[in-house]
């Protein structure tokens, strides 16, 4: 049981993040619009910092943690909803890396 919940999990993000968030990023007018920024957002939000110095394998949504997976998906589905800022996600997750 606990294989299928894994793999429901990484296919639901898998979609958030390839489909559902990049076909609202021209209209909502968020910074990225490729897959790996949502995923790279998501999982730097989720673990409080840069997800590969929480996360050591790649890709990292295989090895990160369900309850870390499940928290970067919540993080998605708040943007989706209008109850978080992926502009403030992003400025986040950028300012960890050193970029901002």
């Amino acid at each position: 049981m606990p294989d299928q919940t894994r793999a429901a999990l990484e296919a639901e993000w898998l979609h958030l993040t390839r489909v559902e968030l990049p076909a609202l990023a021209v209209t909502r007018r968020w910074p990225v619009r490729a897959d790996h920024c949502f995923q790279r957002i998501l999982l730097d939000n989720a673990c409080g910092g840069c997800w590969y110095d929480h996360i050591v394998r790649r890709p990292a949504y295989a090895h990160a943690p369900a309850d870390m997976l499940a928290h970067a998906i919540t993080i998605g589905r708040a943007a989706i909803a209008g109850q978080a800022d992926m502009d403030d996600l992003n400025r986040r997750s950028l300012a960890w890396r050193g970029k901002r």
